[in-house]
């Protein structure tokens, strides 16, 4: 099990979301060598089992999760494998990777990078016309703005077009205080990968502490996308890539639920 399993590993090494859809180009995965993945208890807390054997990271640290529905969460990816394991099927189990053998010893470096979004936020940078999109960027946009205002204290600049605006410092530290609430890796993790998927720090909080759904959330982060693809059509790879990272969002989104118990 473990020379396939780090075969597996090696292949999660890629990081284009196009050719983690496409099967790896080619690439030659693992058969699937188990006949059934569980959620069980261990020490306090519950692992991956396949066919009785718990599952590791590429680190070689047990996958050892607080909460059973985390572990239900990634044993299903693994029960949803047929004939062959796919790492691009399986986004909660490399978020559990990620967040056991990366941000759990860098988790205010992460952090931090979330509020370095939060200081170039999407949501801030608005268009000057036509008039169809700034209605839409708007009607998505505003209450997110408004919200971080009330709930988190924070007040964001809008500018137009890309030009850097830089946002007061008072509001940024507003931001960081509630990032600050955020300690266990496996929320650390989910919540960076909302962050960097939408380019917006304010989306993956508004998720976060439930003002938004996921999808609403990952609908927002693309007004400007649906808005050309409205006007000149939609690109076959360009379908292909988003509809992979929105399965990485909503995977980091059902982490973050099934940490936080909400």
């Amino acid at each position: 099990m473990r020379d396939l399993l780090e075969e597996l590993y090696d292949s999660e090494k890629d990081a284009d979301p196009v050719r983690l859809a496409q099967g790896h180009s080619g690439r030659q995965l693992p058969k699937r060598f188990y006949e059934q993945a569980a959620a069980a208890e261990d020490d306090g807390g519950f692992v991956v089992q396949l066919d009785g054997k718990t599952v590791r990271t590429p680190a070689r640290s047990v996958l050892k999760l607080q909460t059973r529905a985390l572990a239900e969460l990634i044993a299903d990816e693994w029960n949803s494998q047929e004939k062959l394991i796919d790492p691009a099927a399986m986004p909660a189990t490399r978020l559990a990777n990620t967040a056991l053998d990366g941000v759990a010893l860098e988790t205010e470096a992460v952090l931090e990078d979330v509020l370095r979004f939060a200081g170039t936020d999407l949501l801030c940078y608005r268009a000057g016309s036509p008039e169809g999109l700034v209605a839409s960027q708007n009607e998505a946009w505003d209450p997110i703005i408004d919200w971080a205002h009330s709930r988190l204290g924070a007040r964001f600049l809008l500018a137009e077009g890309v030009m850097h605006v830089e946002q007061p410092s008072e509001s940024l530290r507003a931001v960081n205080i509630h990032l600050k609430q955020f300690q266990d890796p496996f929320a650390v993790a989910a919540l960076h990968s909302m962050t960097s998927l939408t380019g917006s720090a304010l989306l993956a909080l508004a998720v976060a502490f439930r003002e938004i759904e996921p999808e609403e959330a990952w609908a927002a982060a693309h007004v400007d996308e649906d808005w050309n693809i409205r006007q000149w059509g939609e690109d076959a790879e360009a379908r292909l890539r988003r509809d992979f990272r929105q399965r990485e969002m909503m995977a980091a989104a059902n982490t973050l639920q099934a940490v936080t118990g909400g």
